[in-house]
């Protein structure tokens, strides 16, 4: 599957989930061979410039990407307040899920095989979301995630799983061994070395793209 160098334009959609209206940005390569759905973490939105950094990398590879806000637009102002939605793990699973039942109904993403990307708590919610649909979900990632936080769902998930950690992420590495271990799908743990939680050191987003990438690769393609 070669890289292409063409910008794709993204499209705006409204997803419906369980009466909220969630917003979001479908970028598809006129060729996809995938979809990858991004799951957001704490206080973050579908203007992530880190998770749109890795959602470039995956359109040049000739997949598409949905960028999707979690949080509805009034539960984002009130939570930048009280904190009170970023760790509403089943909250933002269900949404997960809503979007992966729009990606298979909707005409443009329909035949796509699907994969989830998440990050902070967003992994925790994409991997709920890959247990409760194992049928639609080929292949997850969690950047610098919280699986732990999907508790006994991570016993449930079928798909193949990378979890991606900063070497300097000491807790979160810890967290993310367990959670590995708890696992009984196919999964992988890779550590970036001197990358801290965010991964802002140079060239540490780029490694978490290109694992990504070839992750997506293997299992969507």
């Amino acid at each position: 599957m070669p890289a292409r160098s063409e910008t794709v334009t993204p499209l705006p959609v409204r997803i419906e989930a369980a009466g909220d209206i969630l917003n979001g940005d479908l970028s598809l390569p006129a060729d996809a061979a995938g979809l990858v759905v991004f799951a957001h973490g704490s206080g973050s939105s579908r203007h992530s410039s880190r998770n749109r950094a890795v959602a470039e990398v995956l359109q040049r590879a000739r997949l598409g990407t949905l960028m999707l806000d979690l949080l509805t637009d009034h539960e984002e102002r009130a939570d930048i307040i009280t904190a009170e939605f970023r760790f509403d793990i089943p909250l933002l699973a269900g949404r997960v899920v809503a979007a992966l039942d729009w990606a298979q109904s909707a005409q443009a993403t329909a035949m796509l095989p699907i994969g989830v990307f998440g990050a902070s708590t967003g992994a925790a919610a994409a991997l709920i979301a890959a247990a409760e649909r194992p049928d639609a979900v080929r292949a997850v990632v969690s950047r610098g995630g919280r699986p732990d936080l999907a508790e006994d769902a991570l016993e449930r998930v079928a798909a193949p799983t990378l979890l991606i950690v900063g070497g300097r992420d000491e807790v979160v590495i810890e967290l993310n061994q367990q959670a590995h271990d708890r696992m009984r799908s196919e999964r992988r743990l890779d550590i970036v070395p001197g990358a801290t939680h965010l991964f802002e050191e140079p060239g540490a987003l780029d490694e978490v793209s290109r694992a990504a990438r070839e992750w997506f690769r293997q299992y969507l393609a």
